[in-house]
């Protein structure tokens, strides 16, 4: 499930992260500082060197798939910081947000990319359409339309939200493809797209693989 966070890059920016990745990514970390230090005080022979190998490999890769990716959404331009790479749109260059098994943007060159912090989750897609079914079901025993419009909506409530439930990632994906309606003739939302690779995080990776792999290569 991903929220959005008004904690962002900029004022105006909402920022949406995976909660459950998030807290993956904690206990993961957690996890690997008690056996990595456990290795490194109480390891013998070359242990402490394989500890610190390892953790020097791991720990980056569980920042980059759990604490890392977001995506940015601005006024002028769509931030999606993946594992990775940064990738940064103007909402000029945004040809359409795709769900599917993945959530995907597709710039109007056709390049695709994946927005890692906006997880699909089936079993939620399937209980909205449950939720739907069951107040459409409800809507015509009770002989009202379910549709939009004035009077009662389909959590009978007067007010209430007009639309089919959706599936919380799957509403944001609309909320972003509104932003890019809204935004993407706008002059200041014009530009190139940008791919920045995350060498913060791609160096340490390399650097511990390769001292895992001299260690094993030379015990």
């Amino acid at each position: 499930m991903t929220t959005p966070d008004h904690q962002s890059a900029t004022a105006k920016d909402l920022t949406y992260r995976s909660p459950l990745a998030l807290m993956a990514g904690v206990l993961l970390l957690a996890l690997a500082a008690w056996l990595g230090f456990d290795a490194l005080v109480h390891g013998g022979g070359r242990t402490p060197w394989l500890a610190l190998a390892t953790l020097i490999l791991v720990v980056p890769l569980v920042i980059a798939f759990t604490l890392r990716p977001a995506v940015f959404s601005g006024e002028d331009r769509l931030r999606v910081r993946n594992p990775f790479r940064v990738i940064t749109l103007p909402w000029g260059e945004v040809a359409s947000l795709r769900s599917g098994y993945t959530n995907e943007v597709i710039d109007n060159s056709g390049t695709k990319y994946q927005l890692w912090a906006i997880p699909v989750s089936l079993r939620a897609r399937k209980k909205a359409a449950r939720q739907q079914s069951r107040a459409q079901a409800a809507a015509k025993g009770e002989g009202r339309s379910s549709g939009p419009g004035p009077g009662f909506g389909i959590f009978g409530g007067f007010g209430g939200h007009d639309g089919p439930t959706r599936a919380e990632t799957d509403q944001i994906m609309d909320d972003l493809r509104t932003a890019q309606e809204r935004r993407g003739q706008a002059k200041s939302a014009q530009g190139e797209v940008t791919v920045r690779w995350a060498y913060e995080v791609i160096a340490p990776v390399v650097a511990g693989a390769v001292l895992l792999a001299v260690l094993l290569a030379t015990g």
